[in-house]
């Protein structure tokens, strides 16, 4: 019974060829053909495959209605029943998991979005559970001297948070002015960029003025009071449009605080724009366009953070939140060369979020360097009373942290200049690999996150919304073979995504290891066990194909440093460590001056390699 309802929803498939490659459909080689005069489509003769079979008929009521069940129980590999077997499966499913199916969908999936009646089950990336659940406690913050305002307002735009809040806390500048002048840039450059959606500029002053008069009154909130930044806009601010980034809901406004706003509002921040997301959190393409990578105006940012990381490579920001379920911080962070922080699994409170999965979904940090990622995470972690994935994961002062005393692993891919340097600092490096035996991380993530994404979405799969989502080869597509797995099957994938946390656990017998932040393997296995990253720039490299030796275009080199759950704060000692030898994290990208006998067509004529399928 289970097996039949579970994949009840067979006939969503459109006009598709069904290969191997796709491995996260139940069954292989199986071809569907479809055109507007004559079609060839399965089409149930029970009521249980019925109620999905009526998506797909609005435009396709010509289909010849006909299926048997060999055919089908063959294509969800479950032709070891009898006949007899079979008919009591339909017979079962018929009476009683469809009214289950349609009694649930009918109860919690009439909104979109998964804003409301999150999943029970509790996903933890921890890898043990003695520490106590007590409120976190703040660190001290590195004190900083000598801070003198810059002449030029550019200088200023690339300062760091605690250069900034040094100036504010000197009275050289207020955080109006502050704001005004990141507000300059947001209008002149976000075009350009195609990486903002909306300008949140009567907010932001004032929660400028705010910031000011509490500090005048002798009230100082921390190294982000009256620091400007930016939120994805899967982030709900109220009365501000929440776009998620898709025509569909490009006119949604959420009467919901978002909880990381919340923590950044109270910690003084001051918000200037909800920056771009892919549309519904995949990719860079979104309503208005397609972000653009501020170090090469020609290529696009990848991954739905889009916005998050441009504007802050451009210094349209000073710090902006992003969010990953697979790729999307540290994709977009390598390509637009900033730091990035993807911090372990439940750190920060997602509620007032767009939901992808429950138990991947994460919310962090783009800043122009990893102290500046460590300041914005103590002030947005700790346990969301409404995210059950969330708790007061312990987080050390990474500025206190005795690096002389870690042994740190380095991958094959590693960049040396990363090892070399905190080898020279005394850190203990040897070369290291991760060791799995799990076939496949990105089937298992995939399966979690369509099928978790699809039950968010199935009002706008089955209303047929889907048809004007902006990249039909996106969304679309995986959530109509998400359509078709099986129940027993994505609980056998959270089975593996078990056996791979537990590999992972016992295999990483280092403190920390170097590594590239976007091989893709590596990015599933993170996002499945809960692993922090951070993403850091090491270097720049010619473009390929540069129309002249003088431009100042350039290809980023970065690299991440990951450590074990709950571990961030090792993660982030070690490329603060980094960044105080090198400066590829202070460098400014050329959106003002290409160089000489540079230009760039538009739009833009170079082929951008093809998106990696499963980004967001």
């Amino acid at each position: 019974m289970k097996l039949i309802a579970a994949a009840s929803d067979m006939c969503l498939l459109h006009s598709t060829r069904v290969s191997s490659y796709l491995f996260v459909l139940v069954y292989t080689s199986v071809t569907l053909t479809l055109s507007s005069s004559n079609c060839s489509m399965l089409q149930p003769e029970s009521v249980v495959l019925r109620d999905s079979w009526d998506v797909l008929s609005r435009n396709h009521s010509n289909c010849s209605r006909k299926v048997n069940h060999d055919s089908l129980f063959r294509m969800l590999d479950a032709d070891f029943f009898s006949d007899a077997k079979m008919l009591e499966i339909e017979k079962g499913a018929e009476e009683l998991n469809v009214p289950i199916i349609r009694s649930n969908r009918k109860l919690v999936a009439s909104v979109n979005g998964g804003l409301e009646n999150p999943s029970c089950l509790v996903f933890s990336a921890a890898f043990s559970h003695d520490h106590s659940d007590n409120p976190p406690k703040r660190f001290n913050y590195p004190s900083l001297s000598g801070v003198e305002r810059p002449k030029s307002d550019e200088d200023i735009s690339y300062m760091s948070i605690l250069e900034l809040g040094q100036l504010i806390k000197s009275k050289q500048i207020t955080s109006e002015e502050l704001a005004r002048i990141f507000l300059n840039r947001l209008k002149r450059y976000g075009p350009i960029l195609e990486s903002v959606i909306t300008i949140t500029e009567e907010l932001a002053y004032k929660q400028a003025r705010r910031a000011d008069e509490l500090l005048e009154q002798g009230t100082y909130l921390g190294p982000l009071h009256g620091i400007p930044y930016g939120l994805k806009d899967i982030i709900a601010v109220p009365h501000y449009k929440t776009t998620w980034g898709s025509k569909s809901f490009k006119n949604q406004v959420l009467d919901i605080e978002a909880w990381v706003y919340k923590r950044l509002k109270s910690s003084g921040a001051v918000l200037l724009a909800k920056l771009v997301t892919g549309s519904l959190a995949y990719d860079d393409v979104w309503f208005g366009g397609r972000t653009r990578n501020p170090w090469n105006l020609e290529e696009y940012s990848t991954g739905s953070s889009a916005g998050s990381a441009a504007s802050t490579s451009a210094g349209l920001v000073p710090f902006a939140i992003g969010s990953e379920t697979a790729g999307s911080i540290t994709y977009p962070a390598a390509r637009c060369g900033v730091t990035a922080l993807r911090p372990t699994f439940g750190t920060v409170g997602r509620t007032g979020v767009l939901s992808l999965s429950e138990s991947l979904d994460k919310l962090g940090p783009f800043c122009r360097s990893a102290a500046d990622c460590a300041i914005v995470l103590d002030a947005i972690r700790g346990q969301d009373p409404h995210d059950l994935s969330s708790r007061n994961i312990p987080f050390p002062d990474p500025f206190a942290v005795d690096i002389t005393k870690l042994t740190v692993g380095y991958l094959e891919d590693a960049e040396m200049d990363v090892v070399e340097k905190l080898h020279s600092k005394g850190v203990n490096m040897v070369p290291f690999k991760l060791n799995y035996t799990v076939d496949s991380a990105q089937g298992i993530l995939n399966f979690t996150m369509d099928v978790d994404m699809l039950a968010h979405f199935d009002e706008w799969q089955r209303s047929g919304q889907d048809d004007d989502y902006e990249v039909q080869d996106q969304w679309p597509l995986e959530l109509r073979r998400a359509r078709v797995v099986p129940a027993v099957d994505y609980v056998q994938a959270q089975r593996a995504r078990g056996k791979l946390m537990r590999e992972v656990r016992e295999n990483f017998k280092v403190d920390a290891f170097v590594g590239n932040a976007t091989d893709w393997e590596r990015v599933c296995v993170g996002n499945l066990v809960g692993m922090p990253v951070v993403v850091i720039p090491t270097g720049f490299k010619q473009i390929a194909d540069a129309p002249t030796n003088n431009t100042r275009r350039r290809c980023t080199i970065t690299t991440g440093v990951y450590a074990p759950p709950e571990h961030d704060h090792i993660a982030l000692a070690l490329a603060i460590v980094y960044q105080s030898m090198t400066e590829y994290h202070r460098q400014r990208p050329p959106i003002d001056d290409l160089g000489p006998d540079d230009s760039i067509p538009n739009p833009p004529t170079r082929i951008i390699p093809p998106r990696q399928l499963g980004k967001s």
